[in-house]
């Protein structure tokens, strides 16, 4: 073997890990990707009419962790963004995440304003809650205003995205969608929000770029790649590795589905043009109540793009992940108790294979931003540093 490592898949996880040990350990490394091209989810490209889009759903780069946001940046120039997004319901917009804006559109002027007294007394100083906590509040004008939110926006929305009903769904994953308790539009408060200059795919070509790296795309790892589990070794057409393999890919595919699959969400996009300079008031809006569909992206917004009179749009449908439909990506780990049992007797298996590291959102299965897939992946590094001195 003429590399000292390989990783597997290329998304920010795969990327950051091969060029860290590339360039700070001076390894060289194959990078192996599955798709035709690299950068995972996050691949974006210009359509026909000069418009970025990324193929696999929208994505904004946003962290607190200056860390992270200045490792990236060495691969990249960044162009300010401040994301937006709206919510339909009942066939009103309204701004997303919920704001004091909501409870003017829906209560009277007297009752929306006896609400936002109640909420500012109760939670002081305290900018942003969960609808779980609206939902636990044991004031009842505040849990009313909860379960408002929850029947209206949540329930339908999670049973469309996730498949299953909220009660079935791990509470992190209701934590993730903010409720603001003043009139803030802004989707987003971190101290780094930007979109690359030049879109997330040359981001990734410079990351790889470096005389230590080789790529591999469209080429199935795991066509070479076996595990021995009875001296808990990995080879590589047939030979033994001695070399650290850092696979980011899902752990149950790595293990032949040896305890059944985990299940994963995936989506299918529907494109669409049209011949005006907007098509929507923000550049994501989501539908809860509608059949079907989850959101519209409208991607000239994504950032501002100024192609004319011309807008695309991405209609996104959530569907389960079936291990045999090639078409389908496994893009969301469906994460409750009883999926991360599943998952436990997985990792169990192949923390004991020797030379094996599993991370990254499929690997961990873990619903990871992006910069906490970058913040993985420089822990990684850390831990084969400090094994293959």
């Amino acid at each position: 073997m003429k590399y000292d490592a390989i990783v597997v898949g290329s998304g920010f996880t795969g990327s950051v890990v091969a060029r860290k040990l590339a360039e700070d350990y001076n390894k060289k490394v194959l990078v192996v990707e599955r798709r035709k091209s690299i950068s995972g989810n996050m691949y974006d490209e210009y359509d026909q009419y000069g418009i970025l889009i990324q193929k696999y759903g929208p994505h904004v780069f946003h962290t607190n962790n200056k860390e992270v946001y200045e490792y990236v940046s060495k691969f990249c120039d960044w162009i300010p963004y401040e994301h937006s997004s709206k919510v339909k319901i009942d066939g009103v917009i309204l701004d997303s995440p919920f704001n004091f804006n909501t409870i003017d559109k829906f209560y009277s002027e007297k009752d929306a304003q006896n609400l936002k007294n109640v909420l500012k007394k109760y939670y002081g100083e305290q900018e942003i809650v969960t609808v779980i906590e609206l939902l636990e509040n044991p004031i009842e004008s505040i849990q009313e205003y909860g379960k408002f939110l929850f029947e209206k926006d949540y329930r339908p929305y999670t049973a469309k995205q996730w498949g299953i009903s909220p009660e079935e769904i791990d509470v992190s994953v209701l934590k993730r969608c903010p409720v603001f308790l003043s009139y803030r539009t802004r989707y987003l408060n971190e101290a780094y929000e930007c979109m690359p200059k030049e879109g997330f795919y040359k981001l990734f070509c410079n990351m790889l770029d470096h005389p230590n790296i080789q790529i591999q795309t469209d080429k199935d790892i795991l066509d070479s790649l076996e595990i021995d589990f009875t001296e808990n070794n990995i080879l590589y057409d047939g030979e033994t590795l001695d070399i650290p393999v850092i696979y980011t890919g899902a752990i149950d595919e790595l293990l032949g589905y040896k305890f059944g699959a985990l299940p994963y969400r995936s989506l299918k996009f529907e494109w669409k043009y049209y011949d005006m300079k907007s098509y929507q008031e923000a550049s994501i809006v989501t539908y809860p109540q509608e059949k079907g569909f989850t959101r519209i992206t409208e991607y000239t917004k994504m950032p501002i793009q100024d192609v004319g009179d011309k807008t695309v749009i991405a209609i996104e449908y959530p569907i389960p992940f079936r291990q045999d439909d090639e078409t389908l990506e496994p893009y969301y780990p469906v994460i409750n108790d009883e999926n991360n049992m599943l998952y436990e007797k997985y990792l169990e298996i192949t923390s004991k294979i020797n030379n094996l590291i599993v991370c990254g959102r499929l690997g961990d299965y873990k619903y990871y931003n992006m910069d906490q897939s970058v913040a993985r992946a420089l822990e990684v590094v850390d831990l084969i540093g400090k094994r293959y001195r």
